[in-house]
C-alpha cells in the first residue's frame, strides 16, 4: 500500500524528520525488508532500533524510531509498535479492500490459505504469510497489501481476552471466519468456555452489513450466531449448514476428495493436504468466496492448487516409501486428534505418532492422556520427546526410536511450538 511519509506522521502524531517520501509496505525484519518499505523497530528481546542504520542500507525509504533519527527520513514516535498499529488503522481506512478476518482454535492459517486461494481465482486479494497474525504481524499484513486488492484474508490469533477485538479494530473486518473452538490457550482464559468467548470477539465487532462464517458442527461456533448482528453463513457436515460437505473420500496419503452442497450450486474438490479436518476448512472458504461473488465452481477448482503454510499436515512420500506427515507446527488436543485420525486413514503396516508437548493447556496431564489413549486405540505407536504426560519414557533420540523406515511406514509429527519438533521432520524428510 503506497502511502506519504508526511501523511502517515500526521495521522499517528509522529514527527517528520527529513524528506518527505513515499513508502509501499512495511517490515519489522531489516533481513528480509525490500527497498521502498518502512521499517519499523520492534522493542522486545532484542531492539530493532539497532539495526535502522541495515534497514538503511538495504533501501528503505522511511522509519519509525523512539529514538533520535540517525540518517534519512524517519518518523519520530514515543512507541513503535504502538505506532505501527496507528499506521495500519489509518492505512485500512483509506482501502477499499474487502477484510475477511479468520480464527480459530484449530484449521485458521489453513482455512486463511484457502480462503485466500478460493478468492484468487477471480479477485486480486493480500493475505498473511505464514502465522503473521498476532499485532504486529497483521498490521504488516495491511500495509502490504496492493492497493488495488479486492480483499484481504487476515487471520487473527488470541491468547487472552481482548486481543482479537483490538486486531478488529486495526482491520475493520465486513467477513468474519470461526473454524472451531478447542483445547488451546485454555490455561490463559479460564478454559474451553473462555477460548469460545475470546474468539467470538471477532463475530462481535461484525457490522450489521457483514457476514459471519460459522461451523455449523461445532456447538459452541455455531452457538456466536446470537452473538452478532451481521448475516450467518454456516458450513460443515450438519444437515442445517448453508454449505454442506456431502461426500468425502481419501487417496492413499490421506488427502481429501469432496463435493458440497451450497447456495449457489453444488461444486467437488480436492485438497493437496491431508486429513478429513481440512474438508471443513475448505467448506469456510467455499462459504466466503460464494458470499464475496466469486463463481462456486471456479474456486472449488482452485482449492486444489493451493500450497498451504509450512508444517500443517505436509505429507511426503519418501523415495523409501515411507509416508512422512510434517504437522510440527502446533498442537492442542483437537488438532492432535485430528492429525492422528489423519495417520490412521493412510494405508500401512506401521504408523507411529513422534509428539511433543501440548502447551498452555488448563488440565495438561488429562489432555496428553486422552491422545496417548486414542493413539493406542487406533493401533498408533507413540514416541514422546521433551515430555512424560503422554505416559511413556520421552527420548533423546526419537530417530534412534524409530528405526529405518520403508515402504508401509507412516510417521506424524507433531508438537506445540515450543517442542521444536520440526528439527525432527527436517530429519526425516532429508532421508539417511
Amino acid at each position: 500500500m503506497r502511502c506519504l511519509a508526511s501523511e502517515a506522521a500526521a495521522a499517528i502524531g509522529g514527527r517528520l524528520v527529513g524528506p518527505d517520501v513515499a513508502f509501499d509496505g512495511a517490515s519489522f525484519d531489516s533481513r528480509t525488508i525490500s527497498p521502498g518499505q518502512l521499517f519499523v523497530p520492534i522493542v522486545a528481546d532484542r531492539d530493532g532500533h539497532d539495526y535502522i542504520a541495515a534497514a538503511l542500507a538495504t533501501g528503505t525509504a522511511v522509519y519509525l524510531t523512539s529514538r533520535p533519527a540517525i540518517d534519512g527520513t524517519a518518523i519520530v514516535v514515543d512507541d513503535t509498535a504502538r505506532a505501527l498499529v496507528q499506521i495500519a488503522a489509518w492505512a485500512r481506512r483509506r482501502h477499499r479492500a474487502t477484510v475477511v478476518g479468520v480464527t480459530g482454535s484449530v484449521g485458521k492459517t489453513s482455512t486463511k490459505d484457502l480462503i485466500a486461494g478460493a478468492l484468487r481465482s477471480t479477485l486480486r486479494v493480500a493475505a498473511n504469510e505464514r502465522s503473521f497474525n498476532n499485532e504486529q504481524g497483521l498490521p504488516v499484513t495491511i500495509l502490504n497489501a496492493p492497493d488495488d486488492a479486492d480483499a484481504m484474508v487476515l487471520e487473527m490469533g488470541m491468547r487472552g481476552f481482548g486481543e482479537i477485538e483490538a486486531l478488529c479494530q486495526i482491520a475493520r473486518p465486513s467477513v468474519g471466519v470461526v473454524t472451531a473452538v478447542g483445547h488451546s490457550h485454555t490455561e490463559r482464559v479460564g478454559g474451553i468456555l473462555g477460548v469460545a468467548r475470546a474468539k467470538r470477539e471477532l463475530v462481535e465487532a461484525l457490522p450489521s452489513n457483514g457476514t459471519a462464517v460459522l461451523n455449523a458442527d461445532d456447538e459452541l461456533v455455531a452457538g456466536m450466531a446470537d452473538h452478532t448482528v451481521a448475516s450467518v453463513l454456516t458450513f460443515g457436515r450438519d444437515r442445517s449448514a448453508d454449505v454442506r460437505i456431502i461426500s468425502i473420500e481419501f487417496d492413499d496419503l490421506a488427502r481429501p476428495r469432496f463435493r458440497v452442497e451450497t447456495p449457489w450450486g453444488r461444486a467437488a474438490g480436492a485438497l493437496a493436504a491431508s486429513g478429513e479436518h481440512m474438508v471443513s476448512n475448505a467448506a469456510a472458504a467455499l462459504a466466503v468466496a460464494g458470499e464475496l461473488g466469486v463463481p462456486i465452481s471456479d474456486a472449488a477448482a482452485a482449492l486444489a492448487t493451493v500450497a498451504l503454510s509450512p508444517m500443517r499436515m505436509e505429507t511426503t512420500r519418501l523415495a523409501s516409501g515411507a509416508v512422512v506427515i510434517n504437522d510440527a507446527y502446533n498442537a492442542n488436543p483437537t488438532s492432535m486428534r485430528a492429525a492422528l485420525h489423519s495417520l490412521a486413514r493412510i494405508p500401512a503396516g506401521r504408523r507411529v505418532a513422534i509428539l511433543g508437548v501440548m502447551a498452555e493447556l488448563d488440565d495438561a496431564v488429562s489432555g496428553h492422556a486422552d491422545i496417548a489413549a486414542l493413539a493406542n486405540e487406533l493401533d498408533i505407536d507413540l514416541v514422546a520427546v521433551g515430555t512424560d504426560l503422554y505416559g511413556v519414557q520421552p527420548t533423546d533420540d526419537p530417530l534412534g526410536a524409530l528405526g529405518v523406515i520403508g515402504a508401509g511406514d507412516a510417521v506424524l509429527v507433531k508438537a506445540s511450538r515450543v517442542g521444536g519438533l520440526e528439527r525432527i521432520a527436517d530429519a526425516l524428510l532429508a532421508g539417511p
